[in-house]
């Protein structure tokens, strides 16, 4: 059951007291002192080790196998965060249990603005932003800011690479050099990775595809692809069959083909709706790790693109699956 995040704060206090006495004070000393980073998702977990290589240490406190919506942090994660000096995060609203999370360590470098906390969404053109009228969550997950999940668009990660490199190089200004060079070498790397990426999905430029949950808009953009009908009613509202009903008739009258749906999400819902349209389930996931074979950031995107393509193509789906 989802904590409000008062109730994220006042478990996470409780169990400070108690995680606190198992914390040994001594332990042999290291050669040369790395920065300990913490990342909310893995996705940035692989980006600052990409950038930060042998001079960082990374803790990645979400599992790729499971919804970062609804995490819910442990004392542990106090005394990670307590000794971190970086915290990376996606800003907006994605972790709506960041804030209880950085309350509990109590240390002002970790809020909003504070010189030792990474937002990547800095730079980041978003979608979705509501304007006007009066929004209220009792109609979904909805996020205030615009749309949070932009990290499973790979155009982005040079934005979110950038924004790491230049924190690092602000906490640890002697290896700032190094940061640089790391940041233009995947910039280069991801460079001719999007290219790839771009060439396998062009020819199903238009396509129109399901999803569950409305994760994928700022991949839809950059490869060209229509991501705009979800098996969820409104975010993180489980469908009603009157719903499926729409969805399945929506399938056949534009002639999808292809229902996206990741790890955690109630495949139950997929499967039926494809068994009552032949549309092919595709399992991915929306970060690094999430599915067999996708811990790198390369082969988690050559994953995702390879089984919508092969989906589209009428092949096999490589990443997890297909009905």
């Amino acid at each position: 059951m989802r904590l409000h995040p008062s109730g994220v704060l006042r478990t996470l206090a409780i169990g400070l007291a108690a995680a606190l006495l198992t914390v040994s004070v001594s332990g042999p000393a290291r050669a040369a002192k790395k920065v300990k980073v913490v990342a909310t998702i893995s996705t940035f977990g692989q980006i600052v080790r990409a950038i930060g290589g042998d001079h960082v240490e990374v803790t990645v406190l979400d599992p790729p196998t499971r919804d970062v919506h609804f995490y819910e942090p442990k004392p542990t994660d106090i005394l990670k965060l307590s000794k971190a000096g970086l915290f990376v995060h996606a800003g907006l609203d994605l972790e709506q249990w960041r804030g209880p999370l950085v309350e509990a360590v109590r240390n002002k470098d970790f809020f909003p603005g504070g010189p030792r906390q990474v937002d990547c969404a800095q730079g980041i053109a978003l979608l979705e932003v509501p304007t006007g009228g009066q929004l209220s969550r009792a109609y979904g997950d909805v996020h205030l800011y615009g749309n949070p999940h932009y990290y499973s668009d790979p155009s982005n990660f040079g934005i979110i690479a950038a924004n790491i490199a230049a924190k690092l190089a602000e906490v640890d200004p002697a290896n700032a050099a190094e940061y640089k060079q790391n940041l233009s070498a995947l910039q280069s790397k991801l460079g001719a990775a999007l290219s790839r990426w771009k060439a396998k999905l062009a020819p199903y430029a238009g396509q129109p595809l399901v999803a569950y949950h409305n994760t994928w808009p700022y991949f839809a953009r950059t490869f060209n692809l229509k991501i705009d009908t979800f098996l969820e009613p409104k975010p993180n509202i489980p469908p009603s069959a009157s719903h499926l009903q729409e969805v399945m008739n929506e399938i056949r009258e534009k002639k999808m083909r292809v229902i996206l749906i990741e790890p955690f999400q109630h495949r139950p819902y997929a499967e039926q709706v494809a068994s009552q349209t032949g549309a092919k389930v595709v399992l991915i996931s929306q970060t690094p790790g999430g599915m067999p074979g996708t811990d790198d950031l390369f082969a988690w995107m050559d994953a995702i693109t390879t089984s919508i393509a092969d989906a589209l193509a009428g092949g096999p789906s490589r990443s997890g699956g297909s009905s």
